[in-house]
């Protein structure tokens, strides 16, 4: 190291020849000075760059791995733990899709600041890549202090991100695994870490789970499943099932529920609720919530060229699948591709799918409108909405779940929600339909709340679109036909909102 005459430090490379007298005496030497600034800076800028994330400036999980291997071996010898914490932001691809990558590298990097402002110096905040973050806690005394950490990310994240002049809202599913309790050495660590994550986004996102040693057969029959989904997708092993809605006043069948099958070769036929949460997470659900709806235009089109008085048909939509881009253009892609005019199409959303970005929501919701596809809250009353959202979104039908109908003729609750609901919907001008309708007595209390349609075992249970196709030619008023063992079938129903 060199000092210039202002005082500035520069890095030196330095090289000496001796200089010889004739007679091969050294009498003297030549040093040569070479100024290294520009090239050291430049090893340390590609060593940093080889350890950090490019764009948060956070460590990446080569640097985190070294870091935690001194953590354990710390750790040892202080009779300690180490805590990781795996984190995946929740419906982030939804933001990057529809706002752009820019604005998505933005949202990131505000995440980053606030999680490494939420940890010890002697933590390690890492981006793994993508939307998903790693922090390590070293030598912590117990678990809660995990817990806590994991709660205080929580609640910081919660707060809205300004980003590019508007207000971004995104939360986190994070797993948590401790050293020794959950492994011995980083790879098993971190794996745990990531499968109890995968539970916390199953566990209705935005919390924290630890490990348990259950997780990894939960994980392994995941993987199982993901895997003989992408086999069903493309061998073609899903069906639709159709389940009438019926008039109350008349009897007469008026739409149909379609409700995805699995038929495995091996298994047998498979219900949603054994699968579609793992699609979800796979992100299986967008092409197979595409073969569903596209099946469902194809056999209403089938129907009607056969000269069948056809009946419109629902098909429900997942989060996923609703925030994915381009799903106008495809729900418009499958109405030319099959020929179905759009109002024999209803599509049912949950409460919470549309109140989670309500402005978003909002112009997805006018642009299927306009295209003249019908439109449907499903499960209304269990999630959280804004009455004034309610009557801004152009919504065709309320559809009350099915846990208040269960009750209405025991519980005065039940029955007063149920009566306020019908009463809101016709005042809104929105056609009313309760789902889960089961016994006789339900049937009658709904007829005489002037309830517009009901769905259930009552009327019929799901049909195969063959004997749904009997049903439309036959014509017979439903009222009169209690088809269906609701004692077998009712679990089929009570399947997750997302019945696709």
């Amino acid at each position: 190291m060199l000092i210039r005459r202002d005082g500035l430090e520069f890095a030196i490379e330095d090289s000496a020849a001796p200089i010889h007298n004739r007679s091969g005496k050294v009498t003297g030497a030549v040093i040569v000075f070479h100024d290294v600034s520009q090239s050291r800076a430049m090893s340390q800028k590609m060593t940093h760059q080889a350890q950090h994330d490019l764009l948060t400036g956070l460590p990446n999980r080569a640097l985190l791995t070294e870091h935690f291997i001194q953590a354990i071996g710390l750790a040892k010898r202080h009779c300690k733990q180490v805590a990781l914490l795996f984190l995946d932001l929740d419906d982030f691809k939804h933001i990057n899709d529809s706002l752009g990558h820019a604005i998505g590298d933005q949202l990131l990097q505000s995440v980053a600041n606030r999680l490494t402002a939420c940890v010890r110096n002697t933590d390690m905040v890492c981006r793994q890549g993508g939307d998903e973050f790693v922090i390590l806690l070293a030598e912590i005394d117990h678990p809660q202090g995990a817990a806590q950490i994991a709660e205080k990310l929580l609640g910081v994240l919660v707060k809205p991100h300004r980003i590019g002049g508007q207000e971004l809202h995104v939360t986190v599913s994070i797993g948590i695994s401790v050293y020794p309790d959950d492994g011995n050495d980083v790879e098993t660590i971190m794996q745990n870490a990531d499968t109890a994550m995968f539970h916390a986004k199953t566990n209705g996102r935005n919390n924290f789970q630890f490990f348990r040693d259950h997780m990894n057969i939960n994980a392994v029959h995941r993987l199982t499943v993901e895997s003989s989904l992408r086999r069903a997708l493309k061998q073609e092993e899903f069906l639709l099932h159709y389940q009438p809605k019926v008039n109350l006043a008349s009897g007469a069948l008026t739409g149909a529920e379609a409700l995805i099958r699995w038929q495995d070769p091996d298994i047998g036929m498979i219900y949603p609720g054994q699968f579609v949460s793992i699609a979800e997470a796979c992100g299986l659900i967008v092409p197979i919530g595409h073969w569903v709806l596209r099946e469902a235009c194809r056999q209403v089109r089938a129907w009607l060229d056969s000269g069948l008085p056809a009946v419109p048909v629902a098909v429900n939509i997942s989060a996923v699948e609703f925030r994915h881009i381009g799903f106008v253009e495809g729900v418009a892609s499958i109405l030319k591709e099959t020929g179905l005019a759009p109002e024999f199409l209803q599509l049912e959303l949950t409460e919470s799918i549309l109140m989670h970005d309500a402005d978003s929501s909002a112009l997805v919701l006018d642009a299927l409108k306009a295209m003249g596809v019908r439109l449907a809250i499903d499960d209304f009353g269990t999630g959280y909405s804004s009455l004034s959202y309610l009557k801004r979104f152009p919504i065709d039908t309320l559809k009350i779940d099915q846990s208040f109908v269960r009750d209405i003729v025991t519980d005065t609750d039940d029955a007063t929600i149920v009566s306020a609901v019908i009463g809101m919907g016709k005042n809104l001008k929105q056609r009313v339909i309760a789902e889960g309708v089961e016994t006789q007595a339900q049937f009658e209390f709904l007829r005489d709340q002037q309830c517009d349609e009901g769905q259930g075992f009552h009327f019929s249970h799901s049909l195969p679109a063959l004997d749904f196709s009997f049903l439309l030619a036959d014509g017979n008023c439903l009222i009169s036909q209690n088809a269906g063992d609701a004692e077998t079938d009712s679990s089929l129903k009570r399947s997750p909102p997302l019945s696709i």
